[in-house]
Formats: C-alpha cells, sequence, structure tokens
C-alpha cells in the first residue's frame, strides 16, 4: 500500500496518528509523557467498522462539525450514503455542497430534515428522513449500488455525547 493510498482513506490522519498515541504515551521523558496523554483518541474519527455484502462501513461520529465531515467525505474513495444528524438547525452546510455533489448518493438524516433538505436539495440524488439508527442503517444496508460506502459523519453536535453516538452505530452495523 502505497503512502497516498493511505492519505486518500484518512489513515495517516487517524490510524497511525492512533498507534503512535499509545507509544508516545508511555514514553520515560515526564515533560513529554504529559503532553501526550493529553491527546484524545482516535476513536469513532473514520473507524471502519465492518465489510458487509463488499459494502465499507465507517464510524465518525467524532466528525461533531462541519470541517470535520468534510474532511471526512474528502477522504473517502468512490460513492458515499452518509448518515449524518437532523437535529442542529443552525448549523451552515454550505461547505459540504461540493463535495457532496460529487460523493453522496444518499444521505440518511437522523432526526428532523428540514434543514438539510433544503441545504442539499439538488445536490445530493436521495434524502431520507429517519426515525432511528436501525431505520438509517436498514436503508443503508437496501441502497442498490455496489460502489459506495456507508459513512456515519453526524456534522453538528447536538449534546449527545460521542461515544454514545459511535456505538450506537457500531452496535447496529454488527446487527446487519
Amino acid at each position: 500500500m502505497t503512502i497516498e493510498t493511505l492519505a486518500k482513506q484518512g489513515i495517516t490522519h487517524t490510524g497511525l496518528a492512533g498507534i503512535d498515541t499509545a507509544r508516545l504515551k508511555a514514553m520515560r521523558n515526564t515533560t513529554l509523557r504529559t503532553c501526550f496523554n493529553r491527546l484524545e483518541d482516535t476513536r469513532y474519527r473514520q473507524e471502519f467498522v465492518a465489510r458487509i455484502l463488499d459494502r465499507e462501513y465507517i464510524n465518525d461520529a467524532g466528525a461533531r462539525s462541519v470541517n470535520a465531515t468534510w474532511y471526512a467525505l474528502e477522504s473517502i474513495q468512490g460513492g458515499v450514503v452518509w448518515i449524518v444528524c437532523g437535529t442542529d438547525a443552525e448549523t451552515d452546510y454550505s461547505r459540504l455542497i461540493p463535495v457532496a455533489l460529487r460523493k453522496v448518493r444518499m444521505m440518511l438524516v437522523l432526526g428532523p430534515s428540514g434543514q438539510l433538505k433544503q441545504s442539499f436539495n439538488g445536490a445530493v440524488p436521495a434524502i431520507e428522513e429517519c426515525h432511528s439508527m436501525r431505520d438509517a442503517l436498514h436503508r443503508a444496508y437496501l441502497y442498490d449500488a455496489s460502489d459506495v460506502k456507508v459513512l456515519f459523519s453526524p456534522a453538528c453536535n447536538d449534546g449527545t455525547p460521542t461515544n454514545a453516538l459511535g456505538e450506537a452505530f457500531r452496535s447496529e452495523v454488527n446487527e446487519l
């Protein structure tokens, strides 16, 4: 695997950093160890969860901003079924429209979808409102395209803890 392939998949940013973080936290130099112990884990950041029927499921529950979601969408090669939270009516999603035009084949919105439908109307071929993570993943599973990856990237901070969102995604993917 080349470094370019790693970079395109976001592995250098998240996966390799996570591996090195564990080593850095164990260092003997007290000052360095103190600094690196403050680093947050990279769990829920472009985390591969499963491959089911040749479709990858990626958990990016840590992407609680438009910028973080932009990076996740931009890093993925191919089409995306994007699971996003729709509970924040004040977020400006305009920065995501260019990447959505190129990559997002279907948007599955957890919660009210009014703001997202308004923002992405014409940019995304299908936008559906889902009542739960299970509902969203069931629809993603049934989506008829072989070249897509399913990405959970909330794009907003609705107050729900990242680990709760990330574990809900992981748990429901494992139930598919």
